[in-house]
């Protein structure tokens, strides 16, 4: 209740600046998941996995400028910007799940991390490091690899940015 008496009721700008809250927190526990796996657990990103990351590397920064511009008020950018996050994970879970489909060997992968690789030798044996492959699922939980996982993970923070963006006053 106000001072008046009557129940407050949600803001857009509170939901607006909700949804950017969950996306940055999602989207940061996310990336630091998966740098955490590489770096700590040793599990070295394909090529693919590494594409995946670009959403969430745009959304951090962009989520936590979308909380700071809802609590001005400027919801309309912010609800722009929450649009735009949103449209970044959906193309992710496209890509998220062509990577899985690509582990699950369902259609081919980028002819550069899958297949049979031509090694280059030279007098101190190989020249190049050997690239890791997209098409082999180095890790999987419940059924799902790490593209598995990003796949759902996307798809969420996609339905909570267009959620955020549809807030209206």
């Amino acid at each position: 209740m106000d001072a008046t008496g009557k129940p407050i009721i949600a803001r857009p700008a509170g939901n607006v600046m909700r949804a950017s809250a969950v996306v940055l927190i999602i989207a940061t526990a996310t990336i630091l998941a998966a740098l955490g796996f590489e770096h700590i657990g040793g599990y070295a990103p394909c090529p693919l996995c590494l594409e995946e990351r670009y959403a969430y590397y745009f959304a951090i920064p962009v989520a936590a400028l979308v909380m700071l511009l809802a609590r001005g008020e400027s919801t309309i950018i912010a609800r722009i910007l929450l649009l735009v996050i949103a449209f970044a994970f959906l193309a992710n879970v496209a890509l998220a799940v062509f990577h899985a489909g690509v582990e699950w060997k369902w259609w081919p992968g980028p002819t550069e991390c899958t297949g049979a690789f031509d090694l280059k030798w030279g007098p101190g044996g190989v020249l190049d490091t050997p690239v890791i492959r997209c098409d082999e699922a180095s890790f999987r939980f419940l059924g799902l690899s790490f593209a598995g996982w990003d796949a759902l993970a996307s798809a969420f923070i996609a339905l909570v940015g267009f959620w955020g963006a549809a807030q209206r006053r």
